[in-house]
């Protein structure tokens, strides 16, 4: 299943088409997923919302970047009530386009996507914003040094501080620069986010085969992901799929060898035995099936 489907996610992903990217995401989880129907909710989302914006220019009397944000944030925010979902953060809904546009409510990532999506079909300059734990959307000509916003808050309007105390709580390292954390986000680092979000849900639910899904389609998008071919072949140890699982442990332990530029670790050694030791056992059970 997952062939098509990494085909079709590279090409969104290189056209830039996050939307259309998010949506075969999606279909992991809803095969049937009507594609152009969600792009027609965003359609109508972008008309409402010119809507909301031409009301907010006539009250202001101005036609400005600012006002024309403002417009948008309240349109998603107050008009059509998007807004985190604090009480089942969990649920691999929260990361489908699908569901968040019939239910409203998701993840940062996903509320944001709705959010970009929007703002381009109404001429408003937006960019994803990569932030550690929290992702965040910045309109760039909507105020001095742009205009951050929390999508998952309703978009709330973030300072500096804001950011640095949200920073503290990720680790617990000296604070750092933002500067360099709020680069736009580009069409690959975003769905590269939303898959890595959704191989860790479904891990925790111990729903392997989706997992391995979404692990096929990160190194689609991220061939050169080493740690997505350990963790494929993983998947694929505990869904005894026993060739697939060699395959991958065996690569992944040959191309990391090739990258060591010096001596391991205790946490990669130990890793690395652990490893061994899942070769072996394939190695021992392949041979008995011969």
């Amino acid at each position: 299943m997952t062939a098509p489907l990494a085909d079709a996610l590279l090409e969104a992903v290189q056209a830039g088409d996050v939307a259309s990217a998010a949506l075969v995401v999606a279909r992991i989880e809803y095969p049937g997923l009507d594609a152009p129907a969600c792009l027609a909710r965003l359609d109508a989302l972008g008309d409402g919302a010119s809507l909301r914006i031409d009301q907010e220019i006539a009250e202001v009397g101005r036609d400005h970047a600012a006002t024309r944000a403002a417009g948008l944030i309240a349109y998603l925010f107050e008009d059509e009530r998007f807004v985190g979902n604090k009480a089942r953060y969990e649920d691999p809904r929260n990361s489908c386009l699908n569901e968040v546009l019939a239910r409203h409510t998701g993840i940062p990532l996903t509320l944001a996507i709705v959010f970009l999506e929007v703002a381009r079909r109404v001429g408003v300059r937006a960019d994803g914003v990569n932030f550690p734990g929290h992702f965040l959307v910045r309109c760039p000509d909507a105020a001095p040094g742009g205009l951050l916003l929390d999508p998952f808050h309703k978009g709330a309007v973030l300072s500096p501080q804001d950011c640095q105390r949200m920073l503290s709580r990720q680790s617990s390292e000296e604070p750092v620069g933002l500067l360099h954390l709020m680069a736009p986000a580009t069409p690959t680092e975003i769905v590269v986010r939303m898959l890595v979000n959704l191989k860790r849900i479904y891990v925790a639910m111990r729903s392997f085969p989706q997992a391995r899904d979404i692990t096929n389609l990160l190194l689609a998008v991220s061939p050169s992901g080493l740690d997505e071919l350990r963790d494929r072949g993983l998947l694929a140890f505990h869904l005894n799929d026993l060739s697939g699982a060699l395959r991958d442990l065996e690569t992944y332990l040959r191309l990391s060898r090739m990258g060591e530029a010096g001596p391991l670790d205790a946490d990669a050694r130990k890793e690395r035995q652990q490893l061994w030791g899942h070769i072996k056992t394939l190695r021992r059970r392949t041979a008995s099936l011969n």
